[in-house]
């Protein structure tokens, strides 16, 4: 199973996050949470969505109310985004450096092989 499959129903997905399922329902409304729905509109919540529920668990028993859950969500998914944005920014500019290099070496083997014509000739 991967982590974003949706296959829990509501009832495992609250056991498996240790709460209600009226409090998975609550998190929903209030945009913390996003289950998948089946066709005729039952909840599905995917283990990715059980970790995000321990996570708020956490963030609550921690003090935060829910608006400040939500902005801290906000906050890691922004994260998570620049970080990626950095990852592919490193390896393209890891491309252009090899690329700058082989150009700068062949300008240089051209360079040479000017110079011992010139002494020749």
């Amino acid at each position: 199973m991967t982590e974003t499959r949706a296959v829990f129903v509501i009832s495992v997905a609250a056991e498996l996050a240790g709460m209600h399922p009226q409090t998975l329902r609550i998190y929903e409304r209030k945009g913390l949470i996003d289950p998948s729905r089946t066709p005729g509109g039952t909840r599905r919540y995917s283990q990715q969505d059980i970790v995000r529920l321990q996570l708020i668990q956490d963030l609550t028993g921690q003090g935060l109310n829910l608006e400040g859950v939500r902005q801290v969500l906000e906050l890691q998914e922004e994260n998570n985004r620049l970080k990626k944005k950095l990852a592919l920014l490193r390896d393209q500019l890891a491309i252009l450096e090899k690329e700058a290099l082989r150009r700068i070496d062949a300008r240089d083997r051209a360079g040479r092989h000017e110079t011992s014509k010139s002494r020749k000739g």
